[in-house]
C-alpha cells in the first residue's frame, strides 16, 4: 500500500539487488517480466483478484500500540492461520488472506490492513482480529 517493495533477488546464485525496498528496482523488475511475456496484458489481467481495507487505525494513548502489540504476540492464537510473523507486529497469513497490524512509529496507532481472495474470508479474518484484540483490550473503538 506503501509502495514497499522488497525482492531477496538472486540468480544462479548471484544476488542481483541488495534486498531492501526500491521503487525504480520494483518497476524495473516488472517491466522485465513484463517483456518476457508472450502477451503482458495477459500477464497482468491473470494476476488474482482480492479484496481489501484500506489502512484503518485504533486510537490509543501514547505508549499504549507497543504494549498492546506485545501481548497480543505472546497470547494470541489464530486459528486456521498458516504463518504468524511477529517482526514489527502481527502479520497473520491465512490460505485465502492475511491480516495485519503493527504500532505506528510516528502517533499513537495501531495501523491495521486486511487482504482476502474474496468478502467472506476477509470478514472472517477481521472478526479474529477483533476478537482477539478484545481480549486484551475490551474497550478499544476498533475501526472494523
Amino acid at each position: 500500500m506503501s509502495g514497499h517493495v522488497f525482492f531477496n533477488d538472486s540468480r544462479n546464485g548471484q544476488k542481483r539487488w541488495y534486498g531492501f525496498d526500491d521503487g525504480l528496482y520494483a518497476g524495473a523488475r516488472l517491466l522485465e517480466i513484463l517483456s518476457q511475456a508472450d502477451d503482458a496484458s495477459a500477464a497482468l489481467n491473470s494476476l488474482p483478484d482480492s479484496v481489501s481495507t484500506p489502512e484503518q487505525h485504533i486510537q490509543m494513548q501514547e505508549g499504549e500500540p507497543h504494549k498492546l502489540i506485545a501481548a497480543l504476540q505472546k497470547s494470541a492464537t489464530f486459528e486456521g492461520a498458516n504463518e504468524v510473523i511477529t517482526i514489527d507486529g502481527l502479520r497473520v497469513e491465512y490460505a485465502d488472506g492475511f491480516g495485519l497490524m503493527r504500532p505506528s512509529n510516528t502517533t499513537p496507532v495501531i495501523v491495521l490492513r486486511f487482504e482476502a481472495d474474496n468478502m467472506a474470508a476477509l470478514q472472517r479474518i477481521q472478526a479474529q482480529f477483533r476478537s482477539i484484540i478484545l481480549a486484551v483490550a475490551p474497550t478499544a473503538v476498533l475501526p472494523f
